[in-house]
């Protein structure tokens, strides 16, 4: 259900939302290629907050910066809850961990087989 045809205005937008966490001060932002490894997406945003607060900070700032910019999450989830939050934008999804869940999970210890991308051009 790809809403954007060109993959490289998918590339710059998967490295606007990694930028944007980087810009909150989020830890340790990774941009995972996903291409030929999986299907559900293109890329991988994964970034770590300090805190709760911090964790639903990040995630709200992408939300609300990406849309503005005309690119609407899909779908989000753990908002309310600031451990896990997911926001899955279709092409690319972005994971913004409590990092005693990012250390639990190993998200890109599981997609070990996608290249990181550079976040800055």
């Amino acid at each position: 259900m790809s809403r954007v045809t060109s993959p490289k205005v998918i590339a710059e937008q998967a490295r606007r939302a990694a930028m944007l966490c980087v810009d909150n001060k989020a830890n340790d932002v990774v941009l995972l290629d996903l291409h030929g490894v999986t299907d559900m997406a293109d890329f991988f945003i994964v970034a770590s907050g300090t805190s709760d607060t911090h964790v639903r900070s990040v995630a709200s700032h992408v939300i609300a910066t990406m849309g503005t910019a005309g690119v609407k999450a899909f779908s989000v989830e753990g908002l309310e809850q600031g451990r896990w939050v997911l926001v899955d934008f279709v092409d690319f999804v972005v994971h913004v961990f409590h990092p005693s869940m990012r250390t639990h999970y190993q998200i890109e210890r599981l997609w070990g087989d996608a290249p990181v991308v550079a976040i800055t051009s």
